[in-house]
């Protein structure tokens, strides 16, 4: 096992603090249906990235004695890529177009992809605070101020509103699209794993919610039975759901890493399980974490744990293009290479 750090644009301050901190694998924001920046702040103007844009990015961080363990990316919010969600008429024409990209992906030795199927993205409802009176995100189900992270915009909402979005078409869908790009996704030699629904509610905005149980979870990895066909872990939307209590959450991480479908793991806590909770410091919340790190370990887990949703303390500067800054994420990542050299015996220099 092993630890990460997420970066959107891969400046020289983000992989030299990367070096300094330990850190030896990057998961990157971007991909296919998401162009990346790799090292500016610039506006994008291409549609994708190219095959080289991939090797460029891949031969940066290796520069710096790195690794990109994968990427991740929301493709599937924007609407561009909605045909896909829904079975409309130019869904064959977007997955040719992204499979292309995925190719070119694999073949410049990236080996990972991780997305998520929320056409309106993650919700919330009004933040609060934690420990020292720290702002974070919350969410409750009963609440009336429920909204997506995403500014979505009334044209957004007018298309949505002309496609079956019944739960049994989003899963007809959901199938459709494993079954045809697993195979191609193998052949890349990229396994793709699917981020569960944040949170984990029954449909937000008059759109389903497929994946917020471990039966939902259960069923999408049977969908191909492939190694290729996984996981991205989000250990703290996981513990969000209803069948994370009375222990559920060791229960899912059990299951799921003994048979090799977690891809990584967002290794951070949450105060609770809906219908209401609130984010946490990755020591705060109500999963014992040192159990959690145990469990993977049991199971035969051999990948990346990586910070997320940190919450941003006083006087913290931006990590730049991700959630949280600079000194909420080094005190995760310091938590999470203690607690792997706790649980494995090994010493950082050999995660």
């Amino acid at each position: 096992m092993k630890n990460a750090w997420a970066v959107r644009i891969a400046t020289d301050e983000v992989l030299e603090t990367s070096v300094q901190l330990g850190v030896k694998n990057i998961i990157f924001y971007g991909g296919p249906g998401s162009p990346f920046r790799p090292a500016s702040d610039k506006p994008l103007e291409k549609a994708r990235n190219s095959y080289d844009d991939y090797v460029a990015i891949r031969e940066r961080v290796e520069s710096y004695g790195l690794t990109i363990t994968g990427c991740e990316n929301g493709f599937i919010s924007d609407p561009k890529f909605f045909d896909i969600a829904f079975g409309g008429p130019k869904r064959d024409q977007l997955i040719e177009l992204l499979a292309a990209e995925i190719t070119d992906m694999g073949r410049a030795g990236i080996p990972i992809l991780a997305y998520n199927w929320m056409p309106n993205s993650v919700w919330r409802s009004a933040g609060t605070q934690i420990r020292g009176g720290t702002n974070v995100t919350a969410w409750d189900s009963n609440a009336s101020d429920q909204h997506s992270i995403l500014d979505i915009s009334e044209e957004t909402e007018a298309l949505l509103a002309g496609y079956d979005t019944s739960r049994e078409n989003m899963w007809k869908c959901l199938e459709y699209w494993i079954k045809t790009i697993t195979p191609i996704a193998e052949s890349a030699g990229i396994k793709l794993g699917i981020h569960p629904d944040d949170p984990p509610v029954p449909e937000l905005g008059g759109v389903p919610r497929l994946l917020g149980g471990f039966d939902a979870y259960k069923r999408l990895t049977s969908i191909v039975d492939s190694p290729y066909n996984g996981i991205e872990f989000c250990q703290g939307t996981f513990s969000e759901m209803e069948d994370a209590k009375d222990g559920g959450i060791y229960e899912m991480i059990k299951y799921f890493a003994e048979r090799d479908k977690v891809l990584y793991v967002h290794f951070r806590n949450v105060s609770g399980t809906v219908p209401k909770f609130n984010e946490e410091f990755i020591n705060t919340g109500y999963v014992d974490m040192k159990r959690a790190m145990e469990t993977y370990n049991a199971a035969g887990y051999k990948g990346v744990f990586m910070d997320d949703h940190c919450p941003e303390i006083v006087g913290d500067t931006a990590f730049p293009g991700n959630w949280g800054g600079y000194r909420s994420r080094i005190f995760a990542q310091g938590y999470i290479q203690a607690m792997l050299e706790s649980v494995t015996a090994k010493r950082p220099e050999q995660f």
